[in-house]
């Protein structure tokens, strides 16, 4: 056998044996990646609590912005009917 087809066999016998692990790790990665993943019980306890928090900020956060938007009318209404006396910048 002559070296010169000795070689290039020994270099694709070497790089498959090398390939070879990392094309079965990406299979089975691949064959995992299908199925669904399921959330742990913690997390999805932790998101649910979370969830209800944020929704009473929110409802919270809404019900400061319509006190704000009345007491704005009221000073708005107040101020053009003339009932609020401006102040003197003088004092």
């Amino acid at each position: 056998m002559s070296y010169e087809i000795f070689i290039p066999i020994t270099f694709f016998i070497a790089a498959a044996s090398v390939a070879a692990p990392f094309a079965r790790a990406y299979a089975k990665r691949i064959e995992q990646g299908a199925g669904e993943q399921t959330i742990p019980a913690e997390v999805a306890d932790r998101l649910a609590r979370m969830e209800q928090a944020i929704d009473s900020i929110a409802i919270e956060v809404e019900r400061i912005s319509e006190g704000q938007r009345f007491t704005t009318k009221l000073l708005s209404d107040a101020t053009s009917a003339g009932a609020v006396p401006r102040g003197r910048l003088d004092a």
